[in-house]
């Protein structure tokens, strides 16, 4: 190393530097240390950045920094509650991806986290590949804020406020279901979605009745989705459930 040239070390500084830049940037707000440390490590580990706090406050502070790609936060917290940080957040008009912690386990616990803006919500015990996973699919989301209107994935557009969606030029005729299935896949791209996960968003059903009721409608959404010599965007997951393929 000493006898490299300056301008060598000062590219393998900035090559550094470059990869460090492209890493996502995450924000752990826990305050069991032991917990947090094991966390971090894990991510660490997987090429995520790290910053960690226990405190709810400063966790807010953080977090309205603009410098991190997702929050994974902790519900009981010294100084704020961690879902009193993810609605002020939300309040504030910032939607920072946030995956809530909790020992708290009950379908009205989940439900309330959701509700105060979490994006999703995961229980104690955990294993370290479900969060990593559950990390993945948040951050493959396009971003959105209670501002933006539009959403635009690939050829579709979508607008939230009208409710009307188009592909490319041509106006999409969707009833309201056909609609929020859309929109929820849109969320979603290149990402299988079950039929589980359907029912439960779109639905709101917290079972799964033994019907092909979600098929029935996916295949409606098909046919205004993916006109005649168009590409089809939906595909069927044989066995799993659905993509919405944006990519090719």
């Amino acid at each position: 190393m000493d006898n490299m040239p300056i301008s060598t070390m000062d590219s393998a500084v900035d090559s550094k530097n470059s990869q460090e830049q492209r890493k996502p940037r995450l924000l752990l707000i826990e305050d069991d240390q032991e917990l947090a440390d094991e966390i971090k490590a894990d991510l660490e580990e997987r090429h995520y950045l790290v910053d960690h706090t226990v405190s709810g406050i400063r966790g807010l502070e953080l977090a309205k920094q603009d410098i991190y790609n997702l929050m994974i936060i902790d519900r009981m917290l010294p100084g704020m509650e961690g879902l009193t940080v993810v609605a002020t957040l939300r309040n504030e008009g910032i939607m920072l991806p946030a995956l809530v912690l909790s020992a708290l386990s009950a379908v009205d616990d989940r439900v309330t986290g959701l509700k105060a803006g979490g994006d999703d919500y995961l229980t104690k015990p955990f294993a370290p590949e479900e969060l990593a996973a559950r990390l993945e699919v948040l951050l493959r989301r396009p971003l959105t804020d209670s501002r933006q209107t539009i959403l635009q994935v690939g050829s579709l557009k979508m607008d939230l406020i009208e409710r009307r969606a188009w592909r490319m030029n041509r106006e999409l005729e969707l009833l309201p279901r056909e609609f929020r299935l859309l929109e929820y896949m849109m969320r979603r791209p290149d990402t299988v979605v079950t039929r589980s996960m359907l029912l439960e968003e779109v639905w709101n059903y917290r079972f799964t009745p033994q019907t092909n009721l979600v098929d029935v409608h996916i295949g409606k959404l098909r046919r205004k989705v993916d006109g005649e010599d168009e590409t089809p965007l939906i595909k069927s997951i044989r066995g799993v459930g659905f993509c919405l393929n944006v990519s090719t």
